[in-house]
């Protein structure tokens, strides 16, 4: 995992700095998702790093199935296939996600609640976490059911962790201690 994120940053950042100085962020994060999504497939899977296919050729194949691609998007996942970084294409993607949201201000949150939340407590807890860090949030939410009750949520390194799950973890530490 960290050799996959020290070989995805320098792809990430170059691509980032690259559709900063076009202007097309949004561009970029929404092609790099889908050329994730093509790489990470069983048959392109299969092609990359196959040594009796051409790296070019598999290069094509995920740029012409990710939908319509810019000259330069297209030239990125070249570099990648003649690089043999094709296999970090979904990190890369993640990275950029990363760079863009820190250059637009945004946090990432994961909100997991044991049940359904409805849009006006999704939108509570958007608006505290908003209130915590100064900054826009963009939120993802899930169900957990195995969380009993409450949420969790998680931004960036810090775990906020309100469920009955992780209630009952910190008591049963306290009684082995």
């Amino acid at each position: 995992m960290a050799e996959t994120l020290t070989i995805a940053r320098p792809y990430a950042e170059a691509a980032f700095k690259l559709a900063q100085e076009l202007g097309a962020l949004q561009s970029w994060s929404d092609a790099l998702v889908r050329m994730s999504a093509v790489a990470s497939t069983e048959v392109a899977s299969d092609l990359i790093g196959n040594p009796k296919i051409d790296a070019t050729q598999v290069a094509t194949l995920i740029a012409d199935c990710s939908g319509t691609l810019t000259a330069e998007q297209r030239n990125f996942v070249t570099v990648l296939a003649q690089n043999e970084r094709l296999g970090v294409l979904a990190e890369i993607a993640v990275q950029f996600e990363a760079l863009r949201n820190t250059f637009e201000g945004i946090v990432d949150a994961r909100i997991t609640s044991a049940f359904p939340l409805s849009e006006a407590q999704t939108g509570e807890i958007i608006e505290t976490l908003r209130g915590k860090y100064g900054a826009q949030v963009k939120a993802t939410v899930n169900v957990d059911p195995e969380l009993i009750g409450g949420v969790s949520i998680q931004v960036g390194d810090e775990v906020m962790d309100a469920s009955v799950r992780g209630k009952l973890a910190q008591l049963a530490g306290v009684f082995r201690a």
